[in-house]
């Protein structure tokens, strides 16, 4: 509910797979949201009737009038709303004795939440912890989100009967944070194929020469910087760049640079892609590139290499264990081989570079192990 109207990121597409999952399947569900001033409770129809609001950006319409309307909806079709300290009540009241609580956002991990899910009714938390990047990697992350973090990540622990993770990379460096894991279940992340849409790209889009494309959030981590530094080093001959993806925090260096490029460069900077003209760009691309220093899944690369395209990716522990052999792996900090690879696909002739044929994990099969141990 928070991201309504707005591009969604692997979290939220985590999240929109679950609540379909559960709203199909039979046995009865419910949904939570925290609101400003409480909490709304869901059935299951009411969840279902929120699906298409929660599903991106909805077509001529603002982002705030989205979610203006959708928080209105949620709202009208509530079975129960209710301020914070009658939270319990209200689950007794509605919800069958004995429930799973699934939170798979990294939100609304709160000691009200925990205490009333173990102290008021008897519910099973089983919790989805993406990553820890935030606490691996504290340089690359926004002011003053470390520590809530970290106080997450102990409530987790504290509280969680079970945690599900989408990778063992995660698992491992999400356990060693913690004195006393809880148990655990790996599930690798469902790969969404949507069928591309090339009249969804923007008419201002050349892709007369050979192009490769990054794909995310333009933040530290991503290592955008690294991409930019390899186009400059080859001059005026490079390939075409896209870099798919919103401006994100702390990399005003990288802005600046994206800010200078001339009219004619052969970078271009795209923001807030449909899922289909992002699928079309991936299919008439060269390559896709991943120098990201750190992924706990790294969903879109498992997207990409299920379409074909070669991928690119830095040497990590996850991209080795979700995409085997797949991808051409280079760590970076070898940019000649990064630019060896990125002319050799350039050079190559159009879909004679395309890879050996990979079939990314499902969302099914994802279902079918943690439904089974929760």
């Amino acid at each position: 509910m928070r991201r309504v109207g707005k591009v969604l990121t692997g979290v939220d597409r985590v999240e929109l797979a679950y609540l379909r999952a559960l709203v199909a399947d039979p046995v009865p569900t419910f949904g939570l949201i925290r609101a400003p001033l409480g909490y709304i409770l869901l059935d299951q129809p009411g969840m279902e009737t929120l699906d298409a609001s929660l599903s991106g950006p909805e077509a001529g319409v603002s982002p705030d009038r989205q979610r203006r309307r959708t928080w209105r909806k949620a709202r009208q079709i509530s079975v129960a709303r209710v301020p914070p300290p009658f939270l319990a009540r209200a689950m007794r009241r509605h919800l069958p004795r004995k429930f799973v609580y699934f939170n798979v956002g990294h939100s609304n991990l709160t000691d009200r939440v925990m205490r009333t899910m173990h102290g008021t009714v008897e519910a099973q938390i089983a919790v989805f912890v993406h990553d820890v990047i935030p606490l691996d990697f504290p340089d690359y992350q926004r002011d003053g989100t470390i520590a809530p973090f970290a106080a997450m990540i102990e409530r987790v622990a504290n509280h969680a009967d079970v945690i599900i993770y989408n990778s063992h990379d995660t698992k491992a460096r999400t356990e060693a944070r913690m004195q006393a894991p809880p148990a655990s279940i790996v599930a690798h992340l469902g790969a969404d194929l949507v069928p591309a849409a090339p009249e969804e790209l923007p008419e201002t889009l050349t892709t007369d020469r050979p192009y490769f494309v990054c794909i995310g959030t333009i933040e530290p981590r991503k290592n955008h910087g690294f991409l930019l530094d390899i186009w400059d080093q080859m001059g005026a001959d490079a390939p075409g760049l896209v870099i798919a993806g919103s401006r994100g925090w702390n990399n005003e260096a990288v802005f600046d640079r994206l800010d200078a490029l001339p009219a004619d460069s052969s970078i271009t900077e795209l923001a807030g892609l449909t899922d289909g003209a992002l699928a079309s760009l991936i299919d008439g691309a060269a390559g896709v590139l991943f120098p990201t220093h750190a992924e706990g899944y790294g969903l879109p690369a498992t997207e990409a290499a299920a379409r074909g395209v070669p991928v690119i990716v830095n040497d990590l522990d996850v991209f080795r264990e979700t995409l085997g052999e797949i991808p051409i792996y280079a760590s970076v900090s070898d940019r000649y081989l990064w630019m060896t690879k990125i002319r050799e696909l350039a050079d190559a002739e159009p879909g004679t570079s395309k890879r050996e044929q990979f079939h990314p994990p499902t969302w099914d099969r994802h279902f079918k192990i943690v439904l089974s141990l929760t």
